[in-house]
């Protein structure tokens, strides 16, 4: 389980955008977004590099 806190995330775009982006690099992955807490939990096999390219690249680095 990979845990990434996103300071850039705002609102329920910002969700979808982080969402969209973890099933980019793995579509079976088990993704859960605490807007509040401005936080992503990732279920998945992938390495963690992965998603931070990912999420990087949509705007959203992890902290």
């Amino acid at each position: 389980m990979h845990e990434f806190k996103l300071p850039a995330m705002s609102c329920g775009h910002c969700v979808q955008a982080v969402t969209q982006a973890a099933r980019e690099v793995d579509p079976q992955a088990r993704v859960e977004v605490d807007l509040a807490r401005k936080q992503a939990t990732v279920e998945s096999g992938q390495p963690r590099e992965r998603f931070v390219a990912a999420l990087t690249e949509a705007g959203y680095t992890p902290a």
